[in-house]
């Protein structure tokens, strides 16, 4: 072997020696640092402790608060009693609880006393003392329940938004999540309520029916109430004295300690008592409007509140699941100059049957035809709007596929139609459209993406407090946190990247249009995305 490799060998295997057996840095014990450090003398600030970067300081930065103290001026004495805390800090300490969200309030208050983001966002100093847990709630008991303090707050919120010229109201997407209420399931009595609460369309609905009814030759229904009290007149015997329950009241489940909420089940979910919580937001996640109703009221009965809170948008396209989608609410759009957007809904048909679909409309002769060539002729026109088509049970009672059309023992097959089932054939002229099509996928990412991030980062899961004003309080606040996350990451990016600046809107409308550039990019290469962003953002 040469020499000179021979002693490039040798001096590699002795620097291998050396350093294996050095004891590593790593492995060498220290103790009783903390100690030590905890008996140093320092001179610091506050502002100092807190990272450049930490949330609370872009909320800060970009988040204009002093229009709490125009909401809530006439809820205190200008010249009378003592100083009170200052109103701002009062609405952030809930406001700490839902961004970050804590549990409740007097955990929170335990979070505010250590955490020194904090302190500095509340505007305290190391020494000065923390308002007590129960503030907050002598506060909200003596001055801002029965008022709209907190939707105001909302709304203030989502204008510094739209001000920034990030919000899209042209499409609105709906849809409904529930909260479990702070009430124990087995905590209830029994009351009875009314079968069939008034409706938005009633009346307009019953103006149709007689219009329908004497269209086919009908005379108009009479009044349900006249029938009874005729009824009530005319009963008489041994037990006419005893009070009979009416028959259109139903005995419901209601909370002895939360008597607001609703009874609620749905699926495999276990029944409890709970808040149904209504959310409309834009195509790009911001939260526009939201109401709160029992969790056994269902969707579409609940739906004409939040519709009526988004009309000040005058959104051009709804964007809705299954669970709105009836005739009712399709007609209120359409007429309205509205686009409904509806999912595809299975028939609720017995297995083993034919479909609705499998029998053919006649406009013209306004009547069905079955898969066996037989004519089903209208019969009558119902309460609900329904036009009723019978067919005849001695042909039927021959026909081979009975045994698949109907299980009746007079043979006789009845169809309905509701007589604005027009509107609905324009909801499924529209699905079909592949513009509408991409629109409704985007619900995973918007209103089922806020319930989903509302839910595991903010609390928005459990109710802790009780009642349906405390409720609305806790949502709204919820959302105005999410709005408020939203907004000050987008600016604050918006600032890394085009220096500090006094205009947002300057900045936002840059961001706006880097945003446009790229989904003009993107359609040129893909027709079906155009088309939907041609609906979804039209060119001015």
């Amino acid at each position: 072997m040469d020499k000179s490799l021979e002693f490039q060998h040798l001096r590699h295997a002795l620097w291998y020696n050396i350093y294996s057996e050095r004891p590593k840095a790593d492995n060498m014990i220290t103790k009783d640092s903390s100690k030590a450090n905890g008996n140093q003398m320092q001179i610091v600030s506050l502002e100092e402790l807190v990272p450049q970067d930490h949330l609370l300081r872009k909320v800060d930065k970009y988040i204009d608060f002093d229009f709490i103290y125009d909401l809530v001026e006439d809820r205190y004495s200008p010249d009378q009693g003592r100083p009170s805390i200052d109103p701002v800090m009062l609405i952030k300490i809930p406001f700490i609880q839902y961004m970050f969200g804590i549990k409740s309030m007097r955990q929170t208050i335990k979070e505010i006393e250590v955490n020194v983001a904090y302190r500095w966002f509340l505007g305290l100093d190391f020494y000065d003392s923390v308002p007590h847990f129960s503030t907050f709630g002598k506060n909200y008991k003596r001055r801002f329940e029965d008022t709209d303090l907190f939707e105001q707050i909302f709304q203030n919120i989502l204008m510094q938004c739209m001000d920034a010229k990030l919000v899209d109201t042209d499409t609105v997407f709906i849809d409904a999540t529930h909260i479990k209420a702070c009430a124990n399931r087995k905590k209830m009595k029994k009351v009875l309520v009314a079968k069939k609460n008034a409706r938005f369309y009633d009346e307009t609905l019953r103006k149709e029916i007689d219009a329908d009814r004497e269209a086919h030759g009908k005379k108009p229904l009479k009044d349900k109430d006249k029938d009874d009290d005729e009824d009530d007149k005319g009963s008489g015997g041994p037990g006419a004295d005893k009070e009979e329950v009416s028959p259109d009241t139903k005995e419901q489940k209601q909370s002895t300690t939360d008597p607001d909420s609703g009874w609620f089940h749905k699926g495999e979910h276990k029944e409890v008592f709970a808040y149904s919580i209504e959310t409309a937001c834009d195509r790009h996640g911001w939260i526009l409007g939201y109401t709160a109703h029992p969790g056994n009221e269902h969707d579409s009965r609940t739906f004409p509140f939040i519709y009526e809170k988004m009309q000040k948008f005058d959104p051009k396209t709804l964007v809705m699941d299954a669970g709105y989608k009836t005739p009712a609410i399709a007609k209120l759009l359409i007429d309205n100059g509205q686009t409904p957007v509806f999912p595809y809904k299975r028939p609720m048909t017995k297995k083993g049957f034919f479909k609705k679909n499998e029998y053919a409309y006649d406009e013209y002769y306004d009547c069905y035809i079955c898969p066996g060539d037989q004519i089903i002729n209208y019969s009558t026109t119902n309460r609900e709007g329904y036009r009723e088509y019978k067919s005849n049970g001695h042909v039927c009672a021959d026909c081979p596929m009975l045994d698949r059309c109907t299980g009746s023992r007079n043979h006789v097959k009845v169809l309905t139609r509701h007589i604005w089932e027009d509107y609905m054939e324009i909801c499924e002229d529209i699905r079909h459209t592949k513009t509408m099509k991409d629109i409704y996928d985007m619900r995973k990412e918007t209103i089922e993406r806020i319930f989903g991030t509302a839910k595991e980062h903010h609390g928005m899961r459990y109710a802790v407090s009780r009642g349906h004003d405390q409720i609305m309080m806790k949502v709204g606040l919820t959302f105005a946190c999410m709005n408020i996350k939203k907004l000050v990451n987008i600016l604050s990016k918006a600032d890394d990247k085009y220096g500090p600046s006094g205009d947002r809107q300057g900045r936002s409308a840059l961001l706006l249009e880097k945003l446009k550039y790229h989904l003009t990019r993107k359609a040129q290469t893909n027709s079906s995305f155009a088309w939907a962003l041609s609906t979804v953002c039209p060119p001015a």
